[in-house]
């Protein structure tokens, strides 16, 4: 066990971090898979991991998770997998500050606190891997998705500089920038919109003919245009882990690969009607 190479994952209820704990447990690795609910983290504690709760918005099970990891490991971790996220769409005149605080501390505030208590242990054992998932919504921005979209384009100039200031240390960082991937993240994205925006508000919206066919198409999972399972996520992860030398960025699915070059290489306005666009061809 001891020779074993270590990863503590969040968000491994369902999706990309369930796959990424199943996928690289096979791979040989030592998973640590975390769960903002206890009880997934107990569904899979009987499926023979060592998880843990783990909730971003929750700084004692942050650190218990953490303690508890290193314990097992004698103080030791080669990898972390920031992967715990969900979206809240709705238009930014109708989005309550407090809602955009919430979102910010689940993908934002928690995984820089997660991160910091993991560097120390990196740096002591001269090397280290931290892999964060971002999005193509981390490169360019889509309407009503504006608390998303600011999580995870603040996640980017986080990364870019966590990778700067690391430079030497041994630990490599990267991000995954993934489009459209097979989960439940469309259907909770609608969950939160009622959660934080409501039924009210949205009626009395100047968005909601939008809002009623975005989240009729969200409430059936979304989008189904170049969605990929989770597993193309994961082989990105398998290179940002196992390879001699990470990339700084991974594309995952045609859509980022596409915007990720158009941006580069358009003028903003061109870019804004593309996104304008294919926003409505998924309406």
């Amino acid at each position: 066990m001891k020779d074993k190479r270590s990863i503590l994952i969040t968000g491994c209820s369902t999706g990309i971090g369930y796959s990424a704990a199943y996928i690289l447990r096979e791979r040989g690795w030592q998973v640590f898979p975390t769960c903002r609910k206890p009880e997934d983290a107990e569904h899979l504690r009987s499926e023979g991991f060592d998880a843990f709760h783990l909730d971003y918005c929750d700084t004692e099970s942050i650190q218990s998770a953490v303690e508890s990891v290193l314990k097992i490991t004698g103080g030791r971790l080669d990898a972390l997998f920031n992967n715990g996220a969900y979206g809240l769409p709705g238009a930014i005149e109708d989005l309550p500050t407090d809602a955009l605080r919430r979102q910010f501390e689940t993908n934002f505030f928690g995984w820089h606190e997660l991160t910091r208590l993991v560097i120390p242990a990196m740096r002591k054992q001269g090397h280290g891997r931290i892999v964060q998932c971002s999005s193509i919504l981390g490169l360019v921005a889509m309407d009503y998705r504006g608390a998303y979209n600011a999580t995870k384009f603040a996640l980017e100039g986080y990364t870019d500089t966590l990778r700067l200031e690391l430079h030497g240390s041994g630990i490599q960082v990267s991000l995954i920038e993934p489009g459209p991937i097979q989960s439940r993240f469309s259907q909770n994205a609608v969950r939160m919109f009622f959660k934080e925006i409501g039924e009210d508000a949205k009626n009395a919206s100047h968005f909601r003919e939008s809002y009623n066919r975005r989240l009729t198409m969200l409430s059936k999972g979304g989008t189904t245009k170049f969605k990929l399972p989770p597993d193309a996520v994961v082989k990105k992860l398998i290179h940002a882990i196992e390879a001699p030398k990470a990339k700084a960025r991974y594309y995952v699915t045609v859509p980022t690969y596409i915007m990720g070059t158009l941006r580069r290489l358009l003028p903003t306005s061109l870019v804004d009607i593309i996104l304008r666009r294919f926003a409505k061809s998924e309406e």
